[in-house]
């Protein structure tokens, strides 16, 4: 007697595989900063058990930074072969090596090799996840890249903030370390976004990776618009990241103490986070257009707080975490809207966060170099004013409703 066919296991509904898909971007957002925030707090214990140099520490710092510069334009020709879904995944498996490389036990090579590891891995992951918006949430770009964008900003937070009481909980009678501390914040929920990815893309990658194919040169690089958003990313990530490095030493220089300094730090992050989500509310309506240029007035009035009464550091930094967050979530948001397709998406968020990140990694460089020179912080903050002046005309011509490759 002939068996019965076989029947194709029922397909998810539309709201159950794009509830599916918003979870699987929700954890992939959640483990794109917490590897690299975690890096900072822990400096000193690394260079007491490893001897390395300040100089050393600080260009360890660095290196996430320069793998994003660097590798961020390989992300489009990647996605554009391979389909973004499956690089996306091999980025995030690459993350996970990163993570464990660099918690080994042993030389200090693997400390170097595991952190640039982590940092090419963000760094692809970093340039899909708007053109991954702009395909999947074609009609919700703003709001879901809100949702992303507070949670990278969140988790990045938060890895900060327990990644030292991490590494002295005893296992042994012995502290756990750095190592395991950096393993903890950097890898728990990296398994959760491999498998939900994963189910979420299995059905869909062939659709996708053919919807990718190769269809030649872009010119993005020679695109107006594409510089424009380039800049503008450049611009707000060179101003978060200088505050990053330097609001706890601004905060110990006007008599708080390091705990306090490093809760200013926390509170900067996490208004960061505040302003990610707020972010939708400002793109509405006839806001839209003026949005990039406006956003910037509440960190200029943050940093002239500084400059005139230091001693509001927790209510200035506030200002300016508000304006950090909401100014990234509106480069994420740039580089969807700004192009017609995702595959335009893919080649305008890699281009974007290739330049972003080499003004990025040159902003507290500046501003240290400005703060040695000068004995005191007025002449970094004044270079900070500098940066927001430019991110507003920037953003000015940003927010006209135009695209990339389009002929003018």
């Amino acid at each position: 007697m002939a068996s019965p066919p076989r029947t194709a296991p029922p397909e998810p509904s539309r709201t159950a595989s794009a509830l599916m898909l918003l979870a699987g971007v929700c954890l992939v957002a959640a483990n794109m900063r917490p590897a690299i925030t975690g890096l900072g707090p822990l400096l000193d214990q690394i260079g007491a058990d490893t001897g390395m140099s300040v100089s050393a520490l600080g260009l360890l710092a660095a290196v996430p930074l320069v793998a994003w510069a660097l590798f961020s334009p390989l992300a489009h020709d990647l996605s554009r072969r391979f389909g973004q879904p499956r690089v996306l995944l091999c980025s995030l498996l690459v993350l996970l090596v990163g993570t464990l490389v660099r918690s080994i036990p042993g030389p200090v090579v693997s400390l170097w090799i595991g952190t640039a590891i982590i940092g090419i891995g963000i760094a692809i992951v970093n340039v899909l996840m708007p053109a991954v918006v702009k395909r999947e949430f074609s009609g919700h770009v703003p709001a879901v890249t809100a949702v992303y964008t507070a949670l990278l900003a969140g988790l990045g937070a938060v890895s900060s903030g327990v990644v030292v009481p991490i590494s002295h909980i005893e296992v042994g009678g012995d502290p756990a370390g750095w190592r395991f501390a950096l393993l903890v914040t950097g890898g728990a929920l990296l398994p959760f976004a491999i498998v939900a990815w994963w189910r979420a893309h299995r059905g869909a990658a062939r659709t996708h990776d053919r919807s990718a194919a190769p269809r030649g040169r872009t010119g993005i690089w020679r695109d107006p618009i594409a510089w424009l958003v380039a800049g503008y990313m450049g611009l707000q990530a060179s101003m978060f990241y200088m505050f990053v490095t330097w609001l706890a030493p601004l905060s110990m220089s006007i008599g708080r103490s390091e705990v306090v300094a490093g809760v200013d730090v926390m509170v900067y992050q996490l208004f960061s986070l505040a302003g990610c989500l707020l972010l939708p509310l400002a793109v509405r309506g006839g806001l839209e257009r003026w949005a990039p240029a406006l956003i910037p007035s509440l960190a200029v009035v943050g940093v002239a707080g500084l400059m005139i009464a230091p001693d509001g550091v927790l209510v200035w930094g506030s200002l300016i975490g508000l304006t950090g967050g909401a100014t990234l979530a509106m480069s994420l948001t740039l580089m969807a809207q700004r192009a017609r397709d995702h595959d335009t998406s893919a080649a305008l968020s890699g281009m974007s966060q290739s330049v972003g990140y080499v003004i990025a990694a040159l902003g507290p460089v500046a501003f240290g170099a400005l703060h040695s020179v000068t004995g005191g912080w007025t002449a970094s903050l004044a270079l900070v004013l500098a940066v927001l002046v430019a991110l507003t005309v920037v953003g000015m011509f940003a927010g006209r409703d135009r695209y990339v490759l389009e002929r003018r």
